[in-house]
């Protein structure tokens, strides 16, 4: 992937990239509006991007409790922005 844009070109047209590292197919996912495959995709995974995508996933999902702790795992807070401007800040941070 190019840049943000092209990312969000994928998945508007349900493109698949076949370059990408799980924590981005997980917002790839994401994106497409499947939460249960873009938690598959990291929930086995503890490096701090999988790890920070995770803490988003579970903050989306409400429990906020589990998002809290892979926020910790990953060295971020959880971020006072709407699940959407957080989506466009970990695109910006691991593409």
């Amino acid at each position: 992937m190019a840049n943000i844009q092209n990312f969000k070109q994928s998945v508007s047209d349900g493109k698949l990239p076949s370059d990408l590292a799980p924590h981005l197919l997980a917002l790839w996912y994401d994106g497409r509006g499947d939460w249960k495959k873009a938690h598959d995709q990291i929930d086995h995974l503890e490096d701090k991007a999988s790890s920070h995508v995770h803490a988003y996933l579970h903050r989306k999902e409400g429990d906020i409790w589990n998002a809290d702790y892979w926020y910790r795992k990953s060295g971020f807070s959880r971020p006072d922005v709407t699940l959407e401007q957080e989506w466009e800040q970990l695109l910006s941070r691991y593409l």
